[in-house]
């Protein structure tokens, strides 16, 4: 049975979105979402067990309660018991599924349980592959230790050192770092006192693996002390997470959530595609965006722009796949994949964090074109469950003309849509699954219309891009 969803909207709110842009709103119904289909997302995350069942310490459970955090999720209530007893973990599972929290509570009870003061030096350090997964780390440790007396820092690249240094060598309890800042101060900071370490977490480890991180993190763990609690957290094994697991983990306890035979994301996010012409991507994409000015889109800019947005009431947000690296972004409405990911794995990663859990109503659209389809089979190997989303093209914006005289006659906009143009055809022939993204099919006509051209610029390739081939075709014209 299909679903039609539809925002109603005033005519005088058509007007003001109307008189915010100088391209007019063509249509005044709002563009209408059909589903062929409407399983509901299985939960894979929510655990049973209570904190306060934990024999947490009191400002713990004070600061939990503020959090109103009362149950811990699967992950939380399996490796919380764990490294509270001491036991080194290596765990997995899916981006979303609160790790954070999972080996942050058990490093703040042990600084509380061995009365960690500032003159103690670092208790325990967090190594994060991010600087904005860093920060949000950071927020999160410094709300859990609220109503405690011990000290936490950060340390990342591209902030200012010399205050860094200077907070470390008046003592930092828990620390938050970034691999190649961390390294630096372990080497070159005089005071920093780190020989008492007594836990060392490494979140997102794979991400820090492909983030060229490697030879860092192997650094830092030969130079801290051996004899201290670690935990390797992920969101998916590999042979490298393996390799780095022997290396920094002794006797360590196997927690893994990472079921690859049911692939789920979380509960309460609907999720979907749709199928769109090449050369209509972008005019699906300005209309859908038009018609949700009033919500909360996922997509991501700078750091400091990326915290404004997790407070604001609605919004925008441009991002890479930087985003899928545990970045938590509170109340999003919707998550848009307009770029096809490589593989199930981080079409799933770039999910994660959104829908944390139950009564969520967030959704989900992959954006396809007709030669992108395969995808989907490959998603549904994968336990991925999705709907079939129809975008009626009568409902698009008509912006498509005045776009492309926008992008000719403005020097910024049309070095920044050539530069666009040319960073999408690199990309897609660097795809690894060849069968799905093949560079050679490509209409570069309709991918040109796309990027509002009324033809194809002409652009250089190096050689390793070489696969991009033109095919010209005849572009109709309505």
């Amino acid at each position: 049975m299909k679903i039609k969803q539809k925002r109603k909207r005033s005519k005088s709110e058509d007007e003001q979105l109307a008189s915010e842009d100088p391209l007019q709103i063509q249509d005044d119904e709002a563009l209408e979402i059909h589903t062929n289909d409407n399983n509901k997302t299985e939960n894979g995350v929510m655990g049973e067990l209570s904190f306060e069942s934990l024999n947490l310490s009191d400002p713990t459970l004070k600061a939990l309660n503020d959090m109103e955090f009362n149950y811990t999720t699967q992950i939380q209530g399996r490796c919380i018991p764990l490294m509270l007893e001491g036991k080194n973990v290596g765990a997995a599972a899916k981006t979303g599924s609160g790790k954070t929290l999972a080996y942050l509570v058990p490093a703040v009870e042990l600084l509380f349980k061995l009365n960690f003061a500032p003159r103690n030096g670092t208790g325990v350090i967090v190594v994060c592959p991010t600087r904005e997964l860093a920060i949000q780390t950071h927020a999160v440790a410094k709300e859990l230790l609220k109503y405690h007396s011990m000290t936490h820092g950060l340390v990342i690249g591209g902030a200012a050192r010399r205050g860094e240094a200077e907070r470390l060598v008046k003592g930092v309890n828990l620390l938050v770092a970034t691999p190649d800042r961390l390294l630096d101060h372990l080497k070159n900071t005089k005071g920093f006192i780190f020989k008492r370490l007594k836990c060392l977490t490494i979140d997102e480890a794979d991400r820090i693996l492909e983030a060229n991180f490697e030879e860092e993190t192997k650094q830092i763990i030969k130079i801290l002390p051996k004899e201290r609690q670690t935990a390797l957290f992920s969101a998916a094994q590999s042979e490298k997470v393996a390799d780095l697991a022997r290396l920094s983990l002794k006797d360590h306890i196997y927690v893994g959530l990472d079921d690859e035979k049911k692939m789920v994301t979380n509960e309460g996010l609907e999720q979907g595609y749709c199928v769109v012409s090449c050369a209509k991507r972008s005019l699906l994409l300005y209309s859908f965006l038009k018609r949700h000015l009033s919500e909360k889109q996922k997509q991501q800019k700078q750091t400091a722009n990326f915290f404004d947005f997790c407070k604001a009431e609605k919004g925008i947000l441009l991002c890479t796949d930087v985003a899928a690296r545990g970045l938590d972004i509170p109340s999003v409405d919707w998550i848009i994949q307009y770029d096809p990911p490589d593989d199930p794995k981080e079409f799933v990663r770039r999910l994660g964090r959104t829908a944390p859990g139950k009564g969520s109503k967030e959704k989900a659209l992959l954006i396809l074109t007709p030669e992108e389809l395969p995808f989907i089979f490959y998603l549904k190997e994968a336990k991925v469950p999705l709907k079939e989303y129809e975008f009626p093209e009568k409902k698009l914006a008509n912006v498509q003309s005045q776009l492309e005289k926008l992008v000719a006659n403005n020097y910024h906009l049309n070095t920044s849509a050539k530069e666009a143009y040319r960073a999408y055809l690199l990309a897609y022939s660097l795809h690894s699954s060849k069968k799905i993204y093949d560079a050679r099919r490509l209409d570069q006509q309709a991918v040109a219309a796309s990027f509002f051209f009324s033809n194809p610029p002409k652009i250089t390739f190096s050689s390793d891009s070489s696969t991009v081939k033109s095919r010209k075709s005849k572009r109709s014209r309505n």
